[in-house]
């Protein structure tokens, strides 16, 4: 059962509308990173997984992420409304859809369901609302950016501080299965190759770099991979 309270979360102000910036919007509407595309898939995930604790923190951050829909629908409103007249209204999209939000990104794509990223393993799936949060994080930054007027700003400054909050539920959720930074989950054991880091990248003109990703104790480094082929 859902409950909608009208106000949002977050209180939304739009100075001066901006139809132009509206149009970004979109991205965080209609877009692969978008709000609709989060809450659906953290929404979905829960039905998968049988931790009770992180099923219900996924539909938590499900509903906050339609909220978040909402707060980003009302933004996009405020910029095309009563800007009917005006040659920036007239170049972007809602000079053809009308006012207020559309399942459009800021090109004019038709949001998909293939912007979801869900999988039935809640470890692989909590590493994929990380990097969703992440592509979200990046995108409102640029947003702000790109914000004209201050009470745009602050709301996409909270959108994006949420953002943030998500990252770290799903990075604790993680820590808890013993999995933030254990790469091996599932019941198929990995081969012998598991530790061996390839260099298929050799430039005659600059030196290897070295570092953690290609060094023990964790990898063993295979400088030329032709000579250590296995059968």
């Amino acid at each position: 059962m859902f409950f909608h309270k009208k106000e949002p979360i977050h209180f939304v102000k739009v100075d001066e509308s901006n139809p132009h910036f509206a149009q970004l919007l979109l991205e965080q509407f209609g877009g692969a990173t978008g709000e609709l595309t989060a809450a659906l898939q953290y929404w979905v995930q829960s039905f998968h997984v049988e931790n009770p604790g992180i099923r219900h923190m996924l539909q938590d951050i499900a509903i906050e992420e339609f909220g978040h829909l909402e707060m980003v629908g009302k933004l996009i409103e405020a910029h095309t409304e009563n800007t009917d007249q005006t040659e920036a209204y007239k170049s972007t999209l809602f000079a053809l859809r009308g006012i207020g939000p559309h399942f459009l990104n800021s090109q004019g794509q038709a949001w998909t369901a293939s912007y979801l990223n869900e999988g039935g393993d809640v470890v692989r799936d909590l590493r994929a609302n990380i990097a969703a949060e992440g592509g979200a994080r990046q995108t409102y930054e640029e947003l702000i950016k790109l914000a004209t007027d201050q009470g745009t700003k602050n709301t996409l400054l909270h959108l994006l501080t949420r953002e943030v909050s998500h990252t770290q539920m799903f990075m604790k959720a993680l820590d808890s299965l013993g999995k933030l930074t254990d790469p091996l989950f599932g019941n198929i054991q990995p081969d012998e190759t598991v530790s061996l880091y390839y260099n298929l990248s050799t430039n005659g003109t600059e030196q290897e770099q070295r570092g953690p990703w290609n060094s023990e104790p964790t990898f063993n480094y295979v400088a030329n991979p032709l000579e250590s082929r296995t059968q």
